[in-house]
Parts: structure tokens; C-alpha cells; sequence
């Protein structure tokens, strides 16, 4: 074995290509767009790096043209589930012996290959699977999952850098060792970044993963798993086995192995799977680390001083990119009756300008929601809030789900603070405001605290510092990812840890060592080098 002292190469957040038109990234982007177009593919499980084929097969469509149908996935159950834990376990015995240098390697390889030959595909296949516009990929599925691959081993090294002081005589150490058994990733449909980021953080710290990727992000994941096998990931590390969360959650939860669960996704599905590791507490070998990433309610809190410019971009932004499919979508708005005429005249104005559809044309600015599932339940919000004589639909409220889901960019006024879509998520392109008086600052300041059971993100807007300290203090808990005079989305690796407390997770910051700290389990060691001979301790010594 070669010896040293090795320094894994300095992070540096991946540049982000601006696809302006004539570009060669647009053109070449706009080359993967029609060749993902015109083929089906068939995808298969991935277990023990083998292609394993159920004859389940499901579609995997765009969700801004229905009909169209990408490929189709092989689904998994029970005996599939059981072969990849398998096929983990027996991974561990050699990927969690292999030196963390060797294993960082891959990882960085492999985002060297997505920066490079691999970006335009990755981009283009979740353009038109998850229907993002070409920014919304470029800053998700190439620049924040080249960000994870290329961070998250120098957080590896820092990790592994802390150690104990040793005292005279001796030689303390500490060791972070994998999890015994193996992890369940479980990743939702909105990122690819997450879908790639879940299973491998876990196993650059040296644990192996079984996968569950959403069943309507599959096609990405496919690629994604392209990507790390051309890296070098060797057989059985992760194994991709795509289902119905009871076909594949259940026999993972009951596995006696489950030593921890990386999970992005919905609230009650978090909470579900929580309380049936509970349930199962006894069966476990260990017990299993959760980390979770859940849903947010998350508010923009406007001061009378806010710049309005500002202040409307970031609405329009944080509500309205990505059709509102972000966990940290800004979902609520307070904003103070003194600004309120010229802030809902700009927000109006702004609104009217944007386009909406397909992603190959690059001067939409919103797409389609993701499947029909998410169409009926956003729709729902808006049905009853036409309905409610707590509230007024200020622009938008349209949906169409005949070609592709669309649903426009909402905007609706709430009456009571306590009105229904101001406290539930909705997860989708919905914002709705709240107008408070001037004087009832700290009372909206409560309202805003207090109405919503989750705390992922949150921004504040205002010129007057005092009134930013004021609200910043307020809001202490409101809140894992707080801004001040921007919108609440958009958090990057190195820069802003992402992760919120109360019912939006374990605020286990993704994107930053705090995460892969939860991948491993300390060993501390003790070497003396001239140990005592004796029992006797020199108090006990005779007096003279």
C-alpha cells in the first residue's frame, strides 16, 4: 500500500453556463433535447451492477406533453428489494476497507465527467422529464451535483482531520468507520442534484446504499447511474431499484441490516417511515440513523422599508421558477399595507410577462407540474380559494391538463391570516399574500412564526437595519436557511447548508460535513506506549 498525507483538490463551485443564444452549450443542449426526443429507452434496476429486468414496466413521460413517453422503467418489489440488500452487504466488505482517498477519487471523477461530456445529456433528460427550463437544469442537474461530487470529499478530509489531543505517554486517535448493514436513499422527483446527492454522500464515507429513486424522476436516475459507473463505482455500492414506496420501502424497513435512511420527499411520507422504524426498533441490529429533508411553508416577511424592485423579483423568482416544486419555494408573503398598492402593481405587471410550456423553447419561463397527482392537488387549492370568501385570486388560477399540467402562476390575497393557504404546503406554483398594518409588526411577525408547522426556508426584505435585526431575532426558528434581501431558494454547496428544523427535517445540512458526519460511527483509540506495571497508585505509599 502507498503511503502519504493526501489533500484532496480545493472545491470550487462549478461556473454556470448562461445558454445565450449562438452559444456552443445551447446548441448542444438543444442537440441532447432532440435526440432524448426521439428515442424510448428501456430502463432496468441496477443491483450489484448488474441490469436486472421485472417485466413491471411503467412509462416515464413528459410531464409537459403526456403522451410522450421517454421510456419505461422496470419496477421493483420484494425479491428485487432483497437481492440489492444482498448485494450491499456483500459490497461493504470491500468498498468499506477501501481508503478514503481511493473512494473520493470516484467521486470526483465523476464530477468531471458530468461538468464535461455528461452535462448537456443530464440536462436535457431532466428538462424533459422533470420539465425544468434550460436554467433550472443547469443550476440543478450539472452546477449543485458537480458541487456535491467535488465538496463533499473535502469535507470527507475534514472530517477525518479532527482529532482528539493525546496526553504524555500515549497516542489518542479517532477512526470514522461505515455504518454496519447498509443505507436506504430515498430521493424525490424535483432534483436531480438531491437524486444524486443521497445515495453517493453516504457512500463516499464508506457505506453502501440501496436506492429508491421517485418514480417519476427514474429516466434521470438512469443517467445519473451512467454517470457513476463510468466513474468507477464498483458493483453493488448503490443499488438502484426504483418501485412504489410499499414495494420498496417495506422490505427495506424490515431488513434486520437498515442502518440508516437518507431521505428527501413529503412530510407524512417521513413521518410514516419514522414510526415503522420505531416499530421495528427491536429487529434492527442497530440503530438506524434518519436524516430527512421534508416540506417547507416558506414566507417572504416584507418591512415597510423593502426595496420594491427587489422585493417582486424575489416573489416572482422564488414562487414561480420551477412551477413552485421546491421545497423552499417561497409559498407566503407579508407584506405591510403602506407598500402593498405599489408592490401588487409591480407583482401584476412582472406576472403578465411570463411565459409558460414546453422547456425546448427557451423563452418560457415556467413548465408543466409534475405528473397529474400534483395537478389535482394544486388545483384543489385554487378551486378553494376561488370558492372562499377569504380570499381573491389576483392573477392566474388557470389549469390545463389536456397536452402537458400546466397550471399558471397564482397569486391570491388572503383576508384572515389563518386562511387555509397560508398554513398548508401546496408545492406548486401558488403564492399567497397577506397584507399586515404598520403597527402590528410583532402581532404578523407571531402570525408568521406560529402559522405554519414547518421551518426550512424564509426570507426578510428590508433597508432599515434595525428592522432587519428586529425580524431576523423574530424569526429565529421559523427557519434552517434564512435570507436577507433575496428569495428564499437557490441555496449552493460551500455557501448555504441546506436543511430546516420542525416538521421540514432533521436540519442535517446537505452540502456541508455536518451531513456526512451522520455517515459514520466514531472509534476512539487509546495507544500507550509505556503502560504500568503495577496496580498501586502513589497515594497509596506508606507513610514514613
Amino acid at each position: 500500500m502507498s503511503n502519504g498525507t493526501f489533500n484532496v483538490p480545493m472545491a470550487r463551485n462549478e461556473p454556470i453556463l448562461n445558454y445565450f443564444p449562438g452559444s456552443p452549450e445551447r446548441e448542444e443542449l438543444q442537440k441532447q433535447l432532440e435526440k432524448l426526443s426521439r428515442r424510448e429507452i428501456e430502463i432496468p434496476a441496477r443491483i450489484g451492477g448488474r441490469n436486472v429486468r421485472t417485466s413491471r414496466l411503467a412509462e416515464a413521460v413528459m410531464p409537459h406533453d403526456h403522451a410522450h413517453v421517454l421510456g419505461r422503467w422496470h419496477k421493483c418489489r420484494k425479491a428485487e428489494v432483497e437481492r440489492a440488500i444482498h448485494a450491499a452487504l456483500e459490497a461493504h466488505k470491500t468498498w468499506s476497507r477501501m481508503p478514503w482517498h481511493q473512494r473520493a477519487a470516484i467521486f470526483l471523477k465523476a464530477a468531471d465527467l458530468l461538468a464535461g461530456k455528461h452535462r448537456a445529456l443530464l440536462n436535457a433528460a431532466t428538462m424533459l422529464c422533470q420539465s425544468k427550463t434550460a436554467h433550472q437544469a443547469e443550476i440543478d442537474s450539472a452546477c449543485e451535483l458537480i458541487d456535491f461530487w467535488r465538496f463533499n470529499p473535502e469535507y470527507l478530509q475534514q472530517v477525518y482531520a479532527e482529532q482528539p489531543e493525546s496526553s504524555d505517554g500515549c497516542w489518542n486517535r479517532l477512526e470514522h468507520r461505515p455504518l454496519e448493514g447498509f443505507v436506504f436513499a430515498v430521493t424525490p422527483f424535483n432534483f436531480t442534484s438531491i437524486a444524486g446527492n443521497l445515495p453517493t454522500a453516504p457512500a463516499l464515507m464508506g457505506n453502501t446504499v440501496v436506492w429508491k429513486p421517485a418514480s417519476s424522476a427514474v429516466y434521470t436516475a438512469h443517467f445519473i447511474m451512467n454517470v457513476l459507473e463510468e466513474a468507477g463505482l464498483p458493483p453493488g455500492v448503490i443499488n438502484m431499484v426504483p418501485g412504489s414506496g410499499g414495494d420498496v420501502g417495506g422490505p427495506v424497513l424490515d431488513s434486520p441490516h437498515l442502518a440508516g435512511i437518507h431521505f428527501t420527499g413529503s412530510t407524512e411520507v417521513f413521518k410514516g417511515m419514522w414510526a415503522q422504524v420505531g416499530a421495528n426498533i427491536e429487529r434492527y441490529k442497530y440503530y438506524p440513523r434518519i436524516v430527512g429533508e421534508t416540506g417547507g411553508k416558506d414566507f417572504v416577511f416584507a418591512h415597510a422599508s423593502a426595496d420594491i424592485p427587489s422585493l417582486v423579483t424575489a416573489l416572482v423568482r422564488g414562487a414561480f421558477e420551477y412551477q413552485g416544486q421546491k421545497c423552499s419555494a417561497a409559498s407566503r408573503a407579508f407584506i405591510p399595507a403602506s407598500i402593498w398598492p405599489r408592490v401588487q402593481k409591480r407583482l401584476l405587471k412582472e406576472i403578465a410577462h411570463i411565459r409558460m410550456g414546453d422547456p425546448a423553447d427557451f423563452g418560457n419561463f415556467m413548465c408543466a407540474v409534475i405528473d397529474r397527482g400534483a395537478f389535482d392537488s394544486i388545483k384543489s387549492y385554487i378551486t378553494y380559494a376561488k370558492r372562499s370568501k377569504d380570499a381573491r385570486i389576483l392573477a392566474g388560477g388557470g389549469c390545463d391538463a389536456r397536452k402537458g399540467y400546466f397550471i399558471e402562476p397564482t397569486v391570491i390575497l388572503a383576508r384572515k391570516p389563518d386562511f387555509k393557504l397560508l398554513r398548508e404546503e401546496i408545492f406548486g406554483p401558488v403564492l399567497t399574500l397577506y397584507v399586515y398594518r404598520d403597527g402590528s409588526l410583532d402581532k404578523t411577525l407571531k402570525i408568521c412564526d406560529e402559522g405554519s408547522p414547518y421551518a426550512l426556508t424564509g426570507a426578510v426584505f428590508a433597508q432599515d437595519r434595525e428592522a432587519i435585526v428586529k425580524i431576523t431575532e423574530a424569526l429565529t426558528h421559523t427557519a434552517g436557511n434564512f435570507y436577507i434581501n433575496d428569495k428564499p431558494t437557490g441555496a449552493v454547496v460551500g455557501q448555504q447548508p441546506f436543511g430546516g428544523g420542525r416538521a421540514s427535517g432533521t436540519n442535517d445540512k446537505a452540502g456541508s460535513y455536518l451531513n456526512l458526519v451522520r455517515w459514520v460511527s466514531p472509534r476512539t483509540i487509546k495507544e500507550t506506549f509505556d503502560p504500568p506495571t503495577r496496580f498501586e497508585y502513589p497515594y497509596m505509599l506508606p507513610e514514613d
